[in-house]
């Protein structure tokens, strides 16, 4: 039977050689159904740019990512996540957005769609391929897979009723129910079911009908030798049926010793009655093996068979996993489709930070473009300035890897490259000042500039001696604008404000803020500049009147001091009383007479 078993393998093992044959010869592949399915997953984003992973981090887009990772399903689709970078095809780009919606209007059409990771099907239809034998438990993960396709294409075609063009790839999927069919008749709990074949079914009849005499010859050994017994029931050692014997009585009890206990006062004895049976339940149970490894092989073949079409199927389920991925990320963000042009415009409205929380986070107006290609944001400190240009980078790089952004509507440009300086990037390590790292991820950026691009820094010309900073601010700006990039900035100095008023393609913008309250609003105005409000938070917070006038006055000069309004009464600084060094009192004048004339 095992003979036979390897005989019908191999030609099923030639069966698929001759198809490969026909395949390599140019014979119409997809009648056997080994055609590539189109849009491969793992060409997704052959055509994208990769981000830089410090700017991934500092627009905080590796959280969107890690967020993103945990909504697919399979390990492909967690891969192209993690891997995933901006478009530069138009085509392509829109094709990636229209995908993203449509996944999301069919999961709110018909629920979420019944994916299953793949990997390890994969694994098992390799094994296949190769000649392996394939467990039962492989087997039945492989009708599992099939069942998921069937469920995934029933999904799919429930959708053609919404018009939805992701409900058409469930003409890609491949039900293969014959071989579905054969492993659920044949494989249940993991085992070769009994009644997977006849000859089966008879041998394992065999088997039971066989060990039921063993037992029953045993028995009657046992109740007929009662006063020779160590026991009242039969037990199992070494796979055989024996009688427990006193060690006295051993030459009363005929049969084979095949164990002893711990004292070895008592034997485990075969009784001869029952080994007869023995020896041709070992030749029924040789025949059920053979049996079984005909039954897998056989299993194994058809599912070699169908590996080309599984192959396709687990192609699709990982690239549809991808893009409903995106749409499940849209739902959790609460997003919307941007509209994309490639006419250097950035236009957000009621746009926030992804990472927010929507009900707290306060809506931001944004235009940027259309004559405008640089805008330089002033306002208080924990303003949101920061938090502003992070969420105009963000979403703009989102849209671009085909994703939907936290906007109520956005039309958002293509862009080049996404350049930022966030953060004081100082590093020990790397004897790096905050200066000195701000001039070197500045001069990087300088260098990969162009006119597609779009650029956002923080703090610009923060770190070093207040006039020398602003000349350098000034100089970053001018090489800017002579990108033609688009870019935003963030800045306390009034002369950068100064200059994007007489500069023609920038503008101001300030973030609005209650002196009141002393809370920031989060509100962007552009076309007005801002102010520190230093001095007001400093009043509120309680600073003396006297030290406020020396800070107007070195600041602004006398002519502030009289101008400015103070919120409270005069008052001076408050010292406590703190804690107190004790210190080793000095010796005095006769210390020495001391120490020479002591008592005897």
């Amino acid at each position: 039977m095992f003979l036979s078993a390897m005989v019908y393998f191999r030609e099923q093992r030639a069966k698929r050689a001759c198809l490969h044959a026909h395949l390599t010869t140019g014979r119409n592949p997809d009648r056997y159904g080994a055609g590539k399915a189109k849009g491969d997953c793992g060409s997704l984003f052959a055509k994208g740019r990769k981000l830089k992973m410090n700017i991934e981090k500092q627009i905080e887009f590796d959280r969107i990512k890690a967020i993103w990772m945990d909504l697919a399903v399979t390990d492909q689709a967690k891969k192209e996540i993690q891997e995933t970078g901006f478009f530069l095809s138009e085509m392509e780009l829109r094709k990636q957005l229209k995908d993203t919606t449509d996944g999301r209007d069919l999961m709110e059409s018909l629920g979420q769609p019944p994916l299953q990771n793949v990997s390890e099907i994969r694994e098992i239809f390799t094994i296949a391929e190769k000649g392996g034998c394939l467990t039962p438990y492989q087997l039945e993960q492989v009708e599992k897979a099939l069942a998921a396709v069937r469920r995934l294409q029933d999904y799919l075609s429930r959708g053609r009723a919404f018009g939805n063009s992701l409900a058409y790839y469930d003409e890609n999927l491949h039900r293969a129910e014959e071989l579905g069919e054969e492993i659920g008749r044949q494989i249940r709990g993991q085992q070769v079911d009994d009644y997977a074949s006849k000859e089966l079914s008879q041998l394992r009849s065999q088997i039971a009908r066989c060990e039921e005499q063993m037992k029953q010859k045993a028995e009657q050994t046992l109740r007929s030798n009662k006063a020779y017994m160590a026991d009242s029931f039969c037990t199992l050692r070494n796979g055989r049926i024996c009688v427990p014997v006193k060690k006295e009585y051993r030459s009363r009890q005929p049969g084979s010793t095949i164990d002893r206990s711990a004292t070895g006062n008592t034997l485990f004895i075969e009784p001869a009655g029952v080994a007869k049976y023995y020896d041709e339940l070992q030749l029924l149970k040789s025949g059920e093996e053979n049996e079984v490894y005909r039954i897998l092989y056989t299993l194994t073949a058809m599912a070699a068979d169908a590996a080309d079409l599984m192959n396709e199927n687990m192609r699709m389920i990982e690239k549809l996993d991808f893009i409903f991925s995106k749409g499940k990320l849209s739902m959790e963000l609460g997003a919307a489709e941007p509209s994309v042009n490639t006419e250097r415009r950035i236009v957000l409205r009621d746009a926030r930070h992804p990472l927010m929380e929507k009900e707290r986070c306060v809506p931001l107006q944004f235009e940027l473009g259309n004559g405008t290609n640089g805008i330089v944001i002033t306002g208080p400190n924990t303003g949101g300035k920061t938090v502003a240009i992070k969420t105009v980078a963000l979403n703009c790089l989102m849209a671009q890897c085909g994703l939907h952004v936290a906007c109520k509507e956005a039309d958002i440009c293509m862009n080049s490259a996404y350049l930022c300086d966030i953060g004081d990037g100082q590093n020990l390590a790397e004897n790096l000042s905050t200066f000195s790292a701000h001039i070197r991820n500045v001069l990087e950026v300088l260098s990969e500039v162009d006119q597609d691009s779009l650029v956002i820094m923080d703090e610009l010309g923060s770190g070093t001696d207040p006039a020398e900073g602003m000349g350098i601010a000034v100089a970053i700006l001018e090489e800017l604008r002579k990108s033609k990039a688009l870019f935003l900035v963030t800045t306390h100095y009034p002369e950068i404000k100064e200059y994007a008023d007489r500069t023609e393609d920038i503008v101001n913008a300030r973030m609005t803020f209650d002196k009141d309250t002393l809370m920031p609003t989060y509100q962007m105005v552009i076309g007005e500049a801002g102010e520190s409000c230093a001095f007001h938070i400093a009043d509120r917070l309680g600073m003396p009147n006297e030290m406020l006038r020396t800070a107007i006055r070195a600041a602004y000069g006398e002519e502030a001091v009289a101008s400015y309004h103070f919120g409270k009464e005069e008052t001076a600084v408050r010292r406590q009383n703190g804690r107190k060094i004790s210190r080793v009192k000095k010796a005095k004048g006769n210390a020495g007479l001391s120490e020479k004339y002591r008592r005897g």
